[in-house]
């Protein structure tokens, strides 16, 4: 059975919470691929550019991680004006630290 596409699914594997390579059934060449690529995207260019951005996510009350993320998800910086999208990856924070037992 062949998965349906969504709008912006390029069929590339999941890259969240990376266990391993699914060598079960995937195209190992292609995961590889999208891997390295996602590493890459991750890597900043430059110490500058690294130091720039922990400083932009200092001073929004963000962590690196997250401010990065917006960045590669939205294509530009965030800026203090951009107050409700930063709410709510704080508030996203919060949700992602609860941990339920049982």
């Amino acid at each position: 059975m062949r998965k349906r596409r969504r709008i912006g699914d390029n069929l590339g594997p999941p890259l969240d919470d990376y266990e391993g390579a699914p060598w079960k059934g995937g195209d190992p060449h292609r995961f590889l691929q999208w891997k390295r690529a996602h590493d890459a995207a991750w890597k900043p260019k430059s110490r500058d550019i690294a130091l720039f951005r922990l400083a932009k996510a200092e001073a929004l009350g963000l962590t690196y991680e997250e401010y990065t993320l917006e960045l590669l998800e939205r294509g530009r910086h965030l800026q203090a004006e951009d107050a409700a999208r930063i709410g709510e990856t704080k508030r996203s924070r919060k949700r992602r630290r609860v941990k339920h037992v049982g």
